[in-house]
């Protein structure tokens, strides 16, 4: 039995990256054996363990077998006799291909030191048009590794698996694990060039894939490609360290200018509205997350009314509050301005450009949060008023209150 320390830990090592989570192979063992030892059976595809004292994962080496469509149709073989080699031929990038054994030997038989030299993204073998999920891994890695190139031929393959139908065949589970966790990286922008690249955006987001080559108007956005201003707005939440429900909320906000009318461009009336409904079929496919779900329905909704909040008086932010459910959802609140300052910002020669409408709307909340709607309530119960009645008196009251605050020279500048 020897073990090597394999996969990202190594590449990152390499890198001079912190290591977070570290991974192991396991040659010449069988299950048997690994329990014996003391490791805790995990995998339900393949014997994985947890090693007994520091949890990290060991894997027993493998290889494994094209025997249906999708990343589930593979027959996996796990034996004594499987080699290291073979179990990192059958790896996805040449980078993750590397092993270090306990001696800090470095076992490198398909070159990804060379690539790590080089900054390429290079597949190992051939085998890796068997599993469709490495189309989305190899874009989040561009996203990343923003230095990285994709290798021509590795590009080319990606193009080839989605021509096939492969890209078509992956699940929604694994398409948003995947996304998720490319929205969270340094250069998000870079997971959706690779994916429009090889073709595989149009298969799994169309109502992303659809922005580009759509025109905007020249004195709101000089970028005027619509696709071009989501990237922007997109790295603008990198850029911000945004949360991912603020991330998502970037990349959806303005899904509605993908179906705007020819002869309404390059006007888009209405595409907030036309934006919350992809959005829902888009979170339905894919099984988003109701807290990314719910924040991106709101800016998709909202964003160009909190855009515009610096022209609203009182009454309208108090609608516009309600709208957004602030009252009840206040920190919610923040990262849906968040995501606004993020769209604001993400337009050409306005990435510095400050963002008012955000302090003031949350100066504006704070200021109708002060209002007792308990005492209201009884005060106005006391009058003999109910239901709608009472509704109407806390909204005066709240906009009184940010009337008060609106009219404070600090911030009328600020806004």
């Amino acid at each position: 039995m020897r073990t090597f320390r394999v996969g990202g830990a190594v590449r990152d090592a390499l890198l001079g990256l912190p290591v977070q989570d570290q991974d192991w192979v396991v040659v010449g063992a069988t299950p048997e054996q690994m329990i014996e030892a003391g490791f805790l059976p995990v995998g339900k595809d393949f014997p994985v363990f947890l090693h007994p004292e520091t949890r990290e994962e060991y894997a027993l080496a493998r290889t494994e077998r094209k025997t249906g469509r999708g990343y589930q149709g593979f027959t996996v073989h796990a034996a004594p006799d499987v080699t290291l080699e073979q179990d990192l031929g059958r790896r996805d990038l040449t980078i993750n291909a590397i092993a270090q054994a306990g001696d800090g030997a470095l076992i490198d038989p398909h070159g990804g030191q060379r690539d790590l030299r080089a900054r390429v993204l290079r597949h190992v073998t051939d085998a890796f048009r068997e599993d469709p999920v490495r189309i989305l891994r190899v874009a989040r890695f561009a996203a990343r590794f923003s230095d990285f190139t994709v290798a021509p031929e590795t590009l080319e393959l990606m193009r080839a698996m989605v021509e096939d139908g492969e890209a078509d065949h992956l699940v929604p589970e694994r398409v948003w694990q995947e996304l998720a966790r490319g929205l969270m990286e340094a250069s998000p922008s870079r997971m959706f060039d690779v994916l429009r690249a090889c073709g595989a955006l149009a298969r799994v987001l169309p109502e992303v894939d659809r922005l580009w080559g759509v025109p905007q108007r020249a004195d709101y956005h000089p970028e005027v490609d619509t696709g071009v201003h989501n990237m922007m707005v997109l790295d603008m939440g990198a850029r911000l360290d945004a949360p991912l429900p603020v991330r998502f909320a970037c990349l959806t906000h303005d899904l509605g200018k993908g179906t705007t009318p020819a002869e309404m461009l390059p006007k888009h009336i209405g595409h907030e509205q036309r934006s919350a409904k992809l959005l829902q079929t888009l979170c339905n496919r894919l099984r988003v997350p109701n807290d990314c779900r719910e924040l991106a329905d709101v800016v998709a909704r909202e964003h160009g009314n909190i855009h515009r909040s610096g022209e609203f008086g009182a009454a309208a932010i108090v609608r516009l509050l309600e709208r957004c459910d602030a009252f009840r959802k206040p920190q919610r609140f923040d990262l849906i301005l968040l995501a606004c300052e993020c769209d604001a910002r993400g337009r050409l020669g306005l990435e510095e450009r400050p963002y008012p409408q955000r302090q003031r709307l949350l100066g504006a909340l704070r200021a109708a949060q002060g209002v007792s709607t308990a005492e209201i309530a009884e005060a106005a119960r006391d009058q003999g008023l109910e239901g709608p009645r009472i509704g109407e008196r806390i909204q005066q009251a709240r906009t009184e209150a940010v009337a008060a605050v609106l009219d404070q020279p600090s911030s009328a500048s600020a806004a």
